[in-house]
């Protein structure tokens, strides 16, 4: 990887760790998403988005969308500010949310599979910093 793309995403994860994703806010105002994400249903893609992990209902199509719709505005901003690519600024916010899942909560493996999260780490990206 490049120094310049390494630094870009080292800041992404910085600023990510220090204001956080958009997805704690929107759990603690969303009983609904709460329940799906402690279902199983929902998990944590790769790519710093929501995914459906279940087969998909009307209902879990418009919290997914509702979150990612919210989850882009926010990488938006803060590419900007760190000089990144929004792509690579949902990595790196990708990346920390998969490791900040809790134990029994689904999120994606680097091969695209649904894992649910153990006490062990996270299966995580190579390019996650």
């Amino acid at each position: 990887m490049k120094k310049l793309t390494k630094s870009v995403l080292a800041a992404a994860a910085l600023a990510t760790a220090l204001g956080g994703i958009a997805s704690p806010a929107f759990a603690q105002r969303d009983p609904a998403y709460a329940s799906a994400r402690a279902a199983g249903q929902v998990g944590e893609r790769m790519d710093g988005y929501l995914g459906i992990v279940v087969a998909e209902t009307p209902a879990l199509r418009r919290i997914v969308n509702d979150i990612n719709i919210k989850r882009r505005a926010v990488y938006s901003e803060r590419a900007k500010a760190t000089n990144a690519t929004i792509e690579e600024y949902a990595l790196t916010a990708g990346c920390q949310a998969i490791l900040a899942t809790a134990v029994g909560e689904k999120y994606q493996a680097p091969d695209g599979s649904w894992q649910t999260r153990t006490s062990a780490a996270p299966l995580r990206d190579p390019r996650c910093p």
